[in-house]
C-alpha cells in the first residue's frame, strides 16, 4: 500500500491534503420541499460517490393528525419501493404538562425481513406549530456485497403534545445496491418541510 504524504514536512504548515485522504466533508447533493406531497423521493444522486449517504430533514410537517414519517428504499431506481428491512426503533418522551417523561421500546414500530415503510417517528401532530426535524443515514448503499445499514434520529412533536425523540436503527436485506428512497406520512400528504440529501466522503 502506498504511503500517503501531506504537503508540507511541519504538520503546523500543513496547507492541503492529498485527495486520496478522506476529509469526512458533506456534500449537499439535492434538496426538496414538500407542498401537500404524497411522497417525496430521491431517484438519483445515490450511488458509489460517496460511502454514505445522509437525508436531514426540516420542518416535516403533516397533513394529518396523528401519522408516522416513513420511508423506504429501492434497488431498480423508484420503480418499487420494497426493500427487505430488519430494524429497531426506542424513543425519550416528555410532555408540556410535565407528567409524563420515560424511554421505551417501540417494538410495534419495529420490522422484521419486511418490506413495508419503516416508521422513522409516529404520533406526529398537525398543529399549525408541529413538525419533525432530524436525520437518517444510509451506509455503503452501492454495496453488492453486503447488507445496506441506516441510523436516524427525529425529534418530533406529537398529537398529544409530547415532545418525541426517536432513534432507529436496521438494515436493507439486499446484497443489491440501493439507489432510490421514498418518504411519505403513514396517511395524508407531507403538507411542507424540506429534504436535503448529502454525501459523506
Amino acid at each position: 500500500m502506498a504511503l500517503k504524504f501531506a504537503v508540507n514536512n511541519s504538520l503546523s504548515a500543513v496547507t492541503s491534503l492529498p485527495t486520496a485522504i478522506p476529509t469526512g466533508s458533506m456534500t449537499l447533493l439535492q434538496t426538496q420541499t414538500a407542498s401537500s406531497s404524497s411522497t417525496i423521493d430521491f431517484t438519483s444522486n445515490i450511488d458509489s460517490t460517496y460511502d454514505v449517504y445522509c437525508f436531514k430533514f426540516y420542518d416535516i410537517h403533516p397533513a394529518t393528525d396523528n401519522v408516522s414519517f416513513t420511508f423506504n428504499g429501492s434497488t431498480d431506481g423508484g420503480s418499487n419501493y420494497n426493500a427487505t428491512k430488519t430494524t429497531t426503533i426506542f424513543t425519550a418522551f416528555h410532555d408540556e404538562a410535565d407528567t409524563n417523561t420515560g424511554v421505551a421500546y417501540a417494538g410495534s414500530f419495529d420490522l422484521a425481513q419486511s418490506t413495508a415503510f419503516k416508521s422513522l417517528t409516529y404520533q406526529i401532530g398537525n398543529d399549525n406549530d408541529h413538525s419533525s426535524n432530524g436525520y437518517l443515514c444510509i451506509y455503503n448503499p452501492s454495496s453488492t456485497t453486503f447488507v445496506k445499514h441506516f441510523i436516524a434520529r427525529i425529534s418530533a412533536n406529537t398529537y398529544h403534545d409530547y415532545e418525541r425523540d426517536s432513534y432507529t436503527a436496521g438494515y436493507c436485506n439486499t446484497t443489491s445496491a440501493i439507489n432510490a428512497i421514498q418518504f411519505k406520512m403513514s396517511s395524508g400528504n407531507i403538507d411542507s418541510g424540506v429534504i436535503k440529501l448529502y454525501g459523506i466522503s
